[in-house]
């Protein structure tokens, strides 16, 4: 019957022939009208458009089709010609017969799409690609009007390059973001058709956690979800579980969290699952593993997943697994060999332990192998050389160790080898430069020892990226290394730490590096002349020459070229400091001997979001330029230096994102400016150390994330700051040196509604000025964070900068009775210092509340009274310095029981009684009991008249804590708060011994 009525229809045809309709005349006029919206000398225009001629049927050009019998276009596919225009041009909404409309891989330079009158009359399209196409703005609603929609695609392509453990994100678009949904119901509450959704970096975090509940209840046919790079946040929600005919799910690099839900394991036909790079936590749902038609599972970058490789079945069909940077933890299970058909296994979390099974090599068809796990034992096994399909082969962050088996030199195919962060060792084996098709070496940070000459790598023709650093390797050239091109591809050469004492000749001849690291070597001298006219023009992201003996910077001060991190520090260049005249977001000048800023220079740091030059010798005024002219500045720090006149107004007024401000230890004078504005990002204020007058500033309330404040050693007159209490996150503030005068908790401020309670305060420093009163009870019971530590808080105050790079901020405080600069603030670290006033009255008891005290100064007052039997309370004390008081009565034996002080100082009081005796007394010399003429006992010499045996505080044998402060006198990178401890364990029984 088919084959008949086949026949029957081509003898009806051959007897009727019917022209094609050519295409109507306002569907050319719309088509040409388009045509001439694009820059006809930009992408592919002449061969795009080469069929578009006038008078010619429209139809029959390429990109262009018709349908029915009135010669309409119904599709139009222009896509991937790289064509450029100002906009969409409004004729394409004149071809409302459109059904396929595909404008992607094109550039729109960042127009708006038409908002009012526009895609509302495409009401016959089926699919819309806008892919690629650099539009801006808001998506508009009109979209949301084409109920026959069954594909829509607004995405922006991203790809990711990663070098060492960090990452760069390139995007197809003029800036992140530029395209926004803030309202997907609106969007979608009518496209019930929608089987495909992408909007890859279109921003959707006006949505809040609503997108999830939306997208389930008004797509029910979609098959495929590609929202990565969207800002999403909030849980997977439990209405997405009606989704069931997804076959793709592609949520990466967002904020999502909570738990993976198991119901995803229900969706019969999902073959794609990604999640990587979000902040899911728990245990990830081992059933999804067995997902019989799942060919890619990717949850990299979730460090807060956990679970267990299940025993795979031999059904499965997984082709891609992603593991790494998650808490994945066990052994990898010998049954990995089912994974018959797995093509990129990446095993790269660092909880696996124990031996590599031998069947991972048996995976024939493996394409790419990421190994971690800080327990992971044995050496590289020698079956690693049967997987001759790898092109990727990374082992990092691992317990592996002893050398490299040469047979790796058999993996002919290898585009990456990285091998890092390991415990390999012996020499780099030769075997290495059989593998010609290497594009990316990396073998930094393990134990490989002996000589390597660069030239040797010039047989990897095809290198982008070496990083040797962090190793105990002797990097030299060949003689002739100056007059041979031998890397025409490199773009990433690490060589930090490899005994270095030239500066490398190869990189005369480098047209297209982008990342240099030659730290922490012993290159000596100038930077050479040829290095800069070599880098004329160039863009790096990564030029770090820090840690050496650099004397000069052999170059004019204004640097030809873009680096986007820049780090010069710890070095002795001299002379003027160098700025890239291209840009920089990063700056590093820190412990040099710059001696000044070239004029105009901050009119270069338009783009600059750090800048460092701490430990110099920089002497005269701030320019106020630097206000107008660096207005993306989020960390400023000039301390140690020679920096005289007052502090410009602006700094404190005009940096919108400013965060960190450190100008301690200059010679700076005046009073501080009163004009900070609401809004004020700052985080972190220094301005201690200098010969500031006059009072606190009160518009430093508007500092509403203020966490650290140091204005102490200046000549700063002024009350108690109780007004400071308003500042919801403070916990560190430093008034220590000035001459602040009047009461702790003054009645003025505590009438005018003002508490005088600190909340998050963990350090008060207020030693050695003219305050005076009693201590009062109640303002030591406001102290809530010192009374109980917080779960949710990180180990130490910091923040992340680009490259992963901390900042450490510096404070100086009195510790164990010496004045001690110290960086990277631990939050356990919890101290209290009035020394040096003229306080006076009774200890308050309620200090014995304060359980998380390590530090306690409270000497040259006037106090009186006993000393509280709750001190015994602070089983945390390291330090408590009572001296220089007017303090009566025995020494409480409540305080022999505090284990972990190791610095007491009772001296010139009139302390009567038998000293305690107890293991810890017995580790105080008898200055710290001088002064007190009616004590009595070891250590003293004076012998107690009662000759009643003293009853000793038993020692206990269980182990302590003794925590030991580490000073760190240099400041490093990003943004760490100040201080550190080092725990130290071992039992005093041990240190007797």
């Amino acid at each position: 019957m088919y084959i008949l009525l086949q026949v029957q229809a081509t003898t009806n045809t051959a007897r009727t022939v019917v022209p094609p309709v050519r295409c109507h005349p306002d569907q050319a006029s719309a088509l040409l009208r388009l045509k001439h919206s694009f820059n006809a000398t930009a992408g592919d225009y002449s061969t795009a458009f080469q069929s578009w001629v006038a008078g010619t049927d429209c139809c029959r050009w390429d990109g262009v089709g018709c349908g029915g019998a009135d010669g309409r276009v119904t599709s139009l596919d222009l896509g991937g010609h790289q064509l450029q225009a100002g906009s969409v041009d409004p004729a394409l909404f004149r071809l409302t017969s459109l059904k396929h409309l595909n404008l992607s891989g094109n550039d729109f330079s960042m127009s708006q799409l038409p908002v009012i009158t526009g895609f509302e009359q495409l009401t016959e399209l089926v699919y819309l690609d806008l892919s690629d196409t650099n539009i801006a703005g808001e998506v508009p609603g009109s979209i949301g009007r084409l109920t026959n929609l069954v594909y829509l695609d607004l995405s922006t392509g991203f790809y990711i390059v990663e070098y060492n453990d960090d990452e760069q994100v390139t995007f197809d678009s003029d800036s992140v973001w530029q395209l926004s949904a803030p309202n997907m119901e609106t969007l979608i509450e009518n496209l019930s058709n929608l089987e495909e959704l992408h909007m890859g970096m279109v921003d959707l975090s006006g949505n809040g956690e609503r997108w999830c509940d939306n997208i389930a209840k008004y797509t029910p046919k979609l098959q495929v979800l590609s929202l990565p790079y969207c800002s999403l946040s909030g849980p997977i929600c439990a209405s997405f579980s009606a989704l069931q005919a997804l076959t793709m799910i592609e949520l990466h690099y967002n904020h999502l969290s909570g738990s993976v839900p198991e119901f995803l394991a229900g969706f019969s036909n999902l073959t794609v699952l990604q999640l990587s790079k979000n902040k899911f936590q728990g245990s990830f749902p081992p059933i999804i593993f067995q997902h019989k038609k799942l060919r890619t599972i990717n949850l990299s970058k979730n460090p807060g997943i956990s679970g267990n490789l299940p025993n795979f079945s031999q059904d499965t069909s997984l082709e891609n697994l992603f593991l790494s940077n998650t808490n994945f933890t066990g052994t990898i299970p010998g049954s990995i060999i089912n994974l018959i058909s797995v093509k990129k296994l990446d095993l790269g979390a660092s909880g696996f332990s124990g031996s590599l099974p031998s069947s991972l090599g048996s995976l024939k068809y493996l394409d790419m192998l990421q190994l971690s796990g800080l327990q992971l034992v044995g050496t590289i096994p020698s079956w690693i050389s049967n997987l001759t399909s790898l092109t990727v082969l990374r082992i990092y962050n691992c317990g592996l160790s002893g050398p490299v088996p040469s047979s790796i030199g058999n993996l002919r195919e290898l585009t990456t080898l990285a091998l890092y962060n390991c415990n390999f060792s012996g020499t780099v084996h030769p075997q290495i430069l059989n593998l010609t098709r290497l594009q990316t070496l990396l073998l930094h940070s393990n134990n490989f020892a002996g000589m390597v000459d660069l030239t040797s790598f010039s047989k990897l023709k095809n290198l982008t990226f070496l990083n040797l650093s962090n190793n105990k390797l002797l990097v030299v050239e060949g003689k002739n290394s100056s007059s041979l091109v031998l890397f025409p591809k490199l773009q990433l050469l690490s060589l930090a730490s490899c005994s270095m004492t030239t500066f490398p000749n190869i990189l005369r001849d480098l047209p297209d590096i982008t990342s240099l690291d030659l730290s922490n070597n012993q290159i000596q001298g100038a930077i050479p002349q040829w290095a800069w006219k070599t880098w004329k023009g160039l863009q790096f992201i990564v030029l770090n020459i820090s840690h050496n003996n650099f004397t000069s910077l052999g170059s004019d001060p204004f640097l030809p070229l873009y680096v986007e991190y820049f780090d010069l520090s710890f070095n002795s260049i001299e002379g003027p400091i160098p700025i890239p005249q291209e840009g920089s977001s990063t700056l590093d000048y820190s412990s040099n001997q710059f001696s000044s800023m070239p004029l105009r220079y901050s009119t270069y740091l338009g783009e600059t979001v750090t800048f460092k030059a701490s430990k110099n010798k920089l002497s005269g005024n701030v320019p106020p330029l630097i206000c107008t002219t660096a207005r993306k500045l989020q960390l400023i720090d000039l301390s140690y230096n020679n920096l005289s006149g007052s502090i410009p107004s602006c700094l404190l007024e005009s940096f919108s994102e400013l965060q960190v401000l450190s100008l301690k230890a200059n010679k700076f004078v005046g009073k501080l400016p009163d004009i900070i504005k609401e809004g004020c990002a700052l985080e972190a204020l220094d301005l201690s150390d200098n010969s500031i007058e006059g009072k606190i500033p009160r518009s430093l309330v508007s500092c509403r994330n203020l966490e650290i404040l140091d204005i102490g050693s200046n000549q700063i007159s002024d009350s108690f700051p109780c007004w400071l209490s308003q500042l919801p996150k403070l916990q560190v503030l430093v008034l220590k040196s000035n001459k602040l005068t009047g009461q702790v908790m003054d009645p003025s401020y505590t009438g005018r509604q003002i508490s005088c309670e600190f909340p998050a305060l963990r350090i008060a420093d207020m030693a050695s000025n003219n305050l005076n009163g009693m201590l009062m009870e109640g303002w030591f019971k406001m102290l809530k964070s010192m009374m109980a530590r917080s779960d949710n808080d990180t180990l130490v105050m910091e923040n992340q900068y680009y490259h992963g790079q901390t900042y450490q901020f510096t404070a100086t405080v009195t510790y164990k009775g010496n004045d001690r600069t110290i960086s990277k603030i631990l939050r356990s670290l919890v101290l209290i210092d009035v020394s040096g006033n003229a306080f006076h009255g009774a200890i308050p008891d309620t200090i014995g509340e304060l359980v998380l005290l390590r530090g306690l100064n409270l000497s040259h007052n006037a106090l009186t009274g006993p000393i509280p039997s709750q001190f015994g309370r602070l089983d945390q004390l390291e330090s408590l310095d009572l001296s220089f008081n007017e303090l009566s009565g025995e020494i409480p034996k409540e305080l022999a029981s505090l284990n972990f002080l190791s610095t007491l100082n009772l001296s010139n009081n009139t302390l009567v009684g038998r000293i305690p005796d107890s293991y810890q007394f017995s580790t105080f010399s008898n200055s710290s009991f001088l002064g007190n003429t009616g004590l009595c006992g070891l250590p003293l010499s004076r012998q107690c008249d009662n000759p009643e045996e003293p009853s000793a505080i038993p020692y206990t044998s269980e182990k302590s804590i003794d925590a030991v402060l580490l000073l760190f006198t240099a400041l490093g990178f990003g943004i760490s708060f100040a201080m550190t401890i080092l725990i130290v364990w071992g039992s005093h029984m041990r240190k007797r011994h």
